[in-house]
């Protein structure tokens, strides 16, 4: 077994640490922990942190119930720095931004996801169309028929195969698309959601 990395603290007592959705993969947040605070993270399985301005330790969601459970603690090559790879309960953003990142540099205003989170941008609208319930919704109505969804993969998947053989790879990539689209509705019509199917691969690695 490899011994424990020593955690390189500045001048102050701090070091700076990245919360990540452990799921999705998103940056939800960076702050501070000194030796106290890092070592309540570990004791508990739930992040805490040092505030800067008001000097005292806070565990994240205290007040708010939006805590961050731990599902791995990684620090980085030079040890002074820390990712928390949590699983939220709420928001991340005192604002009530899922994440503390949600302003474009350039605008200010909000901003267009990357390649990196269209799955997870993908979940979050079914589960809102799961919530709603918007009449006419395609989605809906593949959400409460699995049998209806499960013929849809079957149908896109022949399409994406069709499109290797024959089509562009814009069309490969349209149909692949879809795929991925109907596969997610699929699982959500079964409550399984994108992660346990990460779990899986992830279990099979060699």
């Amino acid at each position: 077994m490899a011994d424990a990395v020593k955690v390189e603290f500045d001048a102050d007592g701090l070091v700076p640490c990245i919360a990540q959705d452990a799921d999705t993969g998103e940056v939800l947040t960076l702050a501070y922990m000194n030796e106290e605070s890092l070592a309540l993270t570990e004791s508990t399985g739930e992040i805490h942190y040092f505030s800067r301005s008001r000097q005292e330790i806070w565990k994240k969601g205290e007040t708010s119930g939006n805590v961050q459970k731990v599902r791995q603690l990684r620090v980085d090559c030079d040890g002074d720095a820390l990712l928390a790879l949590v699983e939220p309960a709420g928001p991340a953003c005192h604002t009530g931004e899922r994440t503390c990142f949600y302003r474009d540099l350039a605008s200010g205003g909000g901003f267009e996801p990357v390649r990196g989170e269209a799955l997870a941008e993908l979940e979050r609208t079914l589960q809102a169309r799961a919530t709603e319930r918007p009449e006419g919704s395609y989605t809906v109505e593949l959400l409460e028929n699995s049998e209806l969804a499960a013929e849809k993969v079957l149908e896109e998947a022949e399409e994406v195969t069709r499109a290797v053989r024959e089509e562009s790879d814009e069309r490969v990539a349209n149909e692949a698309a879809d795929v991925l689209y109907h596969l997610t509705v699929l699982l959500k019509s079964r409550d399984i959601g994108l992660d346990r199917v990460m779990e899986v691969l992830n279990g099979r690695r060699s």
